[in-house]
């Protein structure tokens, strides 16, 4: 900008007027301002000039006119504070916390300034990885619950399992008024399914199918209920009886990896297995030299060819063959009562044993107590997780489902951040807003009974929820293009991935960037990919350039759609100067903090640097072979159905503007069941 020191006078008066305008907002608050100080006049514009870059994705131009607002007004905790939200963005993670220290120590101890920024503070140096885990001794405590009946209204009657959804919502079986209920976060009932003309009979158990299809086991109709994705019914598995593909109170369901279901038919002290067409396949559980029979078998989860059931009255976890063949006791200790046995994501299993939720390693059989759902005579016959990381479980005799969340998320609360004000059209005013927990997973499922917009401390007028971007079709991608003398001679392969990139997306491709010593942007479009993908002999380089290819092609996703993903086709080793600018955290960092996912697929005979397998594990992606059989469709398709808590609302702003010179503050809080979270930050409207 020059010498901001001898700016023209004209320029000096006009922000004399800002400023004398504005004598009780932060920045004039810490002196009195008779006119004279030139200084806090200069720091002023280059504030705002600073929150106009932030919010149209111009972090680095924001970093360097907030700098500058400090070198005039040293010390303001505004200022700081916004730096640091500058930084965070751009991946400067330990650079934004010292500037959030420093703007929390200028505010008073007890001041909600200060309060908010160690909130901020300590979220963010504590967060670990951005996929749902599950942490040893981390206990589950009840957050809330969704009740069967309000005063004398029933909503659903002795549920007995729980079915949890991407979108935040959930399936709850209901076995006492023989409907299926889908409920929201805030435990809202979104769609009822009672099934064909003649209605469910006693349903107990839901799966899903590889295809989407749903499966509902009838206990007392003793069959099976093929649905769609939605939920209408189709057809029907089985009746009753004894024979093959007949069932006796059917309960509990899996589905394995190739689509076969597997049906606990209580009755008949047996698990029957079918195709996807609902053919039947096998019986497996009778007894045998080896196997003494099942005695009343509950819960049933598949995964990796192996076969887990339990025995509630044996107490036992039994292990098969996919084919049948008994192969072992996994638990024959510990276990009360155990119902439902499900996989989670991390491979372990969530087991419902009568009040208690244990968590059981398959591989080492070792048992953990999560939590523990009401009083001894509570009885939970299904408890899942769904994708908020709260398990959900079903009790049958409160006929309510019961939240359970991690002890250390209810004592953080959510981490809610205001990412954007677009207020050129004021005094509308337009929010972007992410809600986290702790481990950066998004929170999902929110709608504007959530949120609470203020300004002043003063509830805003006409809040309006606009949206929420996990409901997107479409997702936006940047391919990043390796161009090392390894990828010289792949050059049909490049242009092989680059096609089935753009054959499988649901969105856009908003760049190609060559990785070359200055990464540069390719031409995009149907007539141009081929040549694009392959490259020039003058792009491929010993000295290409992971990290700048990696940070322009993620700078051109921030303005696009919140689904959004960096893919990078390569040899697999990023090379001697990968990370020569950007370290390899400050890169994983500025994809996640601004909702980039990163695939990386490799071309080649090598497996990948184990840098490309940070990026892929601190943003939720994949690192593949290109040639892997089932390709990388699938990845490419997953895109467009990643999960993000990002939300857009809206309101009318009824604060004076002063002819757009008015820094007007905004807070936005956030409300899940026992948990909540706010951010505050502010903008400025435009200019009269």
């Amino acid at each position: 900008m020059g010498s901001l020191k001898c700016m023209p006078s004209l320029r000096s008066a006009w922000l004399l007027g800002v400023l004398v305008a504005l004598g009780s907002s932060p920045l004039a608050a810490q002196e009195s301002f008779d006119g004279a100080d030139l200084n806090a006049l200069y720091a002023r514009e280059e504030f705002r000039l600073g929150v106009q870059a932030y919010n149209r994705f111009a972090f680095n131009e924001s970093i360097l006119s907030f700098e500058q607002a400090l070198s005039f007004r040293p010390g303001e905790p505004l200022i700081m504070d916004w730096l640091g939200r500058a930084y965070y963005r751009s991946g400067l993670e330990e650079t934004a916390i010292r500037q959030w220290r420093s703007a929390a120590s200028a505010y008073d101890a007890a001041s909600e300034e200060a309060l908010l920024l160690g909130s901020r503070i300590e979220t963010v140096r504590n967060r670990r990885n951005l996929l749902p885990i599950l942490e040893d001794g981390i206990r589950y405590v009840a957050s809330g619950r969704y009740p069967g009946r309000y005063d004398a209204i029933t909503i659903f009657k002795q549920p007995t399992a729980i079915l949890p959804l991407e979108d935040g919502t959930a399936w709850v079986v209901a076995y006492g008024s023989n409907e299926l209920v889908r409920i929201d976060v805030n435990g809202i009932v979104r769609q009822r399914q009672r099934g064909p003309l003649n209605g469910f009979d006693r349903p107990y158990d839901l799966a899903r199918g590889k295809d989407g299809r749903l499966f509902l086991s009838e206990y007392r109709g003793g069959r099976v209920s093929v649905l769609t994705s939605t939920g209408e019914w189709q057809s029907y598995i089985g009746t009753k009886g004894r024979g093959d593909g007949m069932f006796v109170g059917p309960q509990n369901l899996a589905i394995d990896e190739e689509g076969y279901l597997y049906v606990v038919d209580y009755g008949n002290c047996r698990i029957s297995k079918f195709d996807p067409e609902g053919t039947f396949i096998l019986s497996l559980g009778a007894k045998s030299p080896g196997f003494p029979g099942f005695l009343s078998p509950t819960g049933i989860a598949v995964r990796n060819g192996r076969v887990y059931a339990a025995d509630s009255v044996a107490k036992r976890i039994y292990v098969f063959d996919r084919n049948g063949m008994y192969l072992g006791l996994l638990i024959q200790e510990g276990l009360v009562g155990p119902e439902s046995i499900r996989f989670l994501a991390d491979g372990r299993l969530l087991v419902a044993d009568t009040n208690r939720l244990l968590l059981i390693d398959p591989d080492s059989a070792v048992i953990q107590e999560m939590g523990v759902a009401g009083n001894t005579k509570t009885r939970i016959l299904g408890a899942a997780m769904d994708q908020n990381g709260h398990v959900l479980a079903a009790n049958f005799q409160e006929d309510e489902v019961a939240v359970m969340t991690r002890f250390t998320d209810m004592a953080a609360g959510l981490f809610v951040q205001i990412d954007r004000v677009v207020a050129d059209r004021f005094p509308q005013v337009t929010l972007e807003i992410s809600v986290q927990d702790r481990l950066r997973r998004p929170i999902l499922g929110l709608d504007g009974r959530n949120f609470l917009l203020s300004e002043k401390g003063y509830t805003v007028a006409e809040q309006q929820f606009i949206g929420a971007a996990y409901r997107a079709e479409t997702a936006d991608i940047a391919i990043l293009m390796e161009r090392s003398p390894q990828t010289r001679g792949l050059q049909d392969d490049l242009a092989a991935a680059v096609r089935d990139i753009t054959k499988s997306l649901n969105g856009n491709v908003v760049s190609l960037i060559s990785a070359s010593e200055q990464p540069l942007k390719e031409r995009i479009g149907d007539a141009h990919w081929v040549e694009s993908a392959r490259g020039t002999g003058t792009t491929y380089t010993p000295r290409w350039r992971f990290d700048l290819g990696l940070r322009l092609a993620a700078t051109d996703l921030l303005p696009g759609e919140k689904k959004r993903a960096v893919v990078f086709v390569g040899a697999g080793n990023v090379g001697e100067l990968a990370f020569e600018q950007y370290t390899l955290s400050e890169l994983a960092a500025y994809l996640a903090n601004n909702g980039i996912v990163f695939h990386g697929f490799i071309v080649g005979g090598n497996s990948g640097d184990e840098a490309l397998q940070y990026l892929c594990e601190q943003t939720g992606g994949q690192l593949v072979s290109l040639y892997r059989p089932e390709g990388i469709g699938p990845i490419i398709e997953s895109i467009a159905s990643q999960p993000t808590g990002s939300y857009i609302l809206r309101y009318r702003s009824q604060l004076p503007t002063d002819f757009g010179r008015a820094y007007l503050p905004i807070e936005a809080e956030v409300y899940l069941l026992e948990r909540s979270g706010r951010d505050s930050t502010g903008y400025f409207p435009p200019l009269e």
